[in-house]
């Protein structure tokens, strides 16, 4: 069974059906109070490289080499201790990954819940076509 794992937005009110609520960016959302956020945990080890970051800018056209990369990123030591946190998080109970960015599509929450339900980022990063 794969773990109940959902992405929104961190500006978003909270909801009583999100569960354990972490947020997956490296920098504070601007404008938010801790208390506004009502995080559980703020995992920044699991969010892409502040390179990496600039590098996509969230550009449609990137997305696929973006999440290439962001999962290569994924598959580092420090950021697999991170995902194995999540993953204990995960089977625990639903887990909300959190945002500051605008689309979810364009997000890389979306990349990192896929790869805690997959169990991805083994070293080896999957291919996307």
């Amino acid at each position: 069974m794969h773990p109940d794992i959902r992405t929104r937005r961190v500006y978003d009110p909270p909801e009583p059906s999100d569960g354990t609520r972490v947020l997956a960016d490296r920098v504070w959302p601007r404008g938010l109070t801790k208390e506004a956020a009502a995080l559980d945990v703020w995992c920044k080890e699991a969010a892409p490289s502040t390179e990496l970051r600039r590098w996509y800018g969230h550009a449609p056209e990137r997305r696929a080499e973006f999440a290439r990369r962001y999962e290569a990123e994924l598959a580092e030591p420090e950021r697999r201790q991170a995902l194995d946190r999540l993953r204990e998080l995960a089977r625990e109970g639903r887990l909300t990954l959190l945002t500051a960015t605008k689309d979810l599509d364009l997000s890389h929450v979306g990349v990192l819940a896929e790869a805690l339900r997959d169990g991805g980022t083994g070293g080896k990063p999957r291919s996307r076509r």
